[in-house]
């Protein structure tokens, strides 16, 4: 099922403004929804296209790209092999999965510069070292994240006007009463129980019950790690990554290296991380010690959380030794009734969706004078030169003493201070308490 994607839009601008100039990659994790949204892109607004899945294609098409000295016998051989006649100024050529084949990669230079044709690239673990060392990566590409698929993609896919009318209640500013609130909260929790890839998303528009969209979600962590294993054989980034639900429970503050692999950090531990993060795979989000000056000049690169990169991928990993209770375990999701320290799930599912925006994740914690107790803001957004600490709660909206606390360390920077949970909207101690399924309008 081909599904309306917001990244659309942006390659839309890319060939209105930049396409003469630049290539685009897309950047995204695997069934992410990458080349999907590429063909379909190529389908509508250009006269012909070229797909060419350098992890499916056949030798000779590979055999193109060996000498690129002369492009117009390189354009003939590829019509010639694909059968597709291309035309000057309204075709566009798609390399998909281009991180396998560094050639076409480094080809691009010289192909946007001839200027005949529009050129697209996919790409999953893009940053594999070994795939790039021996080429010249080009400047004439931009780059455009494609992200799983937000709550507002999501309704749109099931055909739920719910995101449409929790935006125009939170322009109105007001409480929406038990009832409507009780009804976004249901929507918003199934959308965070089946996620935003694709593949999951249509077998619950198809009619699949849990178990079945569980297991769609499963093969998908099936393949990071198989992406994983071609990287590191000994399994430590697949321990980085399963790790992440249970370091996110127990609160710390920061992620703890050691404790995902149970043994002590190295530095090549350190580069296997990176990998991860690049991979697309997670988010990653670093403690600011300072946001008064600014978050990215005061991010410390030895203090940061990690999150699962789609909603519905972490609720497998929650459970994922315990496939035979799949159901009970949606079923308590969705009615509420999943124990109240869960709040990082909820977590999880806001750093999604700040990082669909394009916005970098922080987070500030600092101690308590003469004391061990320490504070923590989960989410640091900025608006403007002002920012907007944000705090997640699942259930109750408890003492939130760390917001109170950082409206007055803060004040002057300070332009909203938020609180998302599943309670109604309302106003106190300056404080803005918000529904979490309104958080796409907070930023």
């Amino acid at each position: 099922m081909i599904f309306r994607r917001k990244v659309y839009d942006k390659l839309v601008e890319w060939k209105d403004r930049y396409a003469n100039s630049y290539s685009v990659l897309l950047e995204g994790p695997r069934r992410v929804g990458k080349s999907t949204v590429a063909e379909e892109f190529a389908k509508n607004e250009y006269e012909t296209y070229i797909m060419i899945d350098f992890a499916n294609t056949s030798d000779d098409v590979m055999s193109c790209f060996d000498d690129i000295s002369d492009l117009n016998i390189f354009f003939l051989r590829l019509q010639a092999i694909t059968g597709v006649n291309l035309v000057r100024g309204r075709s566009i050529i798609i390399f998909d999965e281009i991180q396998l084949f560094p050639k076409a990669r480094q080809a691009i230079k010289y192909l946007v510069k001839d200027g005949r044709y529009h050129y697209i690239e996919t790409g999953s673990l893009i940053s594999i070292k070994k795939n790039i060392v021996n080429i010249l990566i080009p400047s004439e590409e931009m780059k455009i994240n494609v992200y799983p698929m937000d709550f507002e993609e999501f309704c749109w896919a099931t055909g739920s006007n719910a995101y449409n009318m929790i935006r125009e209640f939170y322009e109105l500013g007001k409480g929406l009463g038990q009832d409507l609130n009780r009804k976004f909260m249901r929507e918003y929790r199934l959308y965070m129980a089946i996620g935003g890839m694709p593949q999951a998303v249509d077998a619950y528009i198809s009619g699949k019950n849990f178990s079945e969209i569980d297991m769609v979600k499963r093969t998908i962590i099936n393949l990071y790690e198989d992406d994983f294993k071609k990287i590191d054989p000994s399994g430590r980034i697949s321990a980085l990554y399963h790790s992440i639900p249970a370091q996110l429970s127990r609160d710390l503050k920061r992620y703890n290296i050691s404790t995902a692999t149970g043994k002590r950090k190295t530095g090549k531990d350190e580069e296997f991380l990176q990998e991860l993060i690049e991979s697309k795979t997670v988010l990653v989000s670093y403690n600011t010690s300072d946001p008064s000056v600014s978050m990215s000049l005061t991010k410390s690169m030895d203090s940061y959380k990690l999150y699962i990169s789609d909603t519905g991928l972490f609720v497998t990993l929650m459970f994922f030794d315990r496939p035979q209770v799949v159901n009970e375990i949606y079923s308590k999701l969705l009615s509420d009734k999943l124990p109240a320290n869960l709040g990082y799930l909820y977590e999880n599912a806001v750093a999604q969706a700040i990082a669909s925006k394009d916005h970098e994740l922080y987070y500030h914690t600092w101690d308590q004078k003469a004391s061990s107790h320490y504070y923590e803001i989960d989410f640091l957004v900025s608006n403007g030169y002002k920012l907007r600490p944000i705090e997640v709660k699942s259930s109750g909206l408890g003492s939130h003493k760390s917001l109170k606390e950082f409206g007055k360390k803060y004040s002057k920077v300070i332009d909203e201070q938020i609180l998302l949970s599943q309670k109604d909207r309302c106003k106190k101690d300056g404080i803005s308490f918000i529904p979490i399924y309104m958080v796409d309008s907070v930023m």
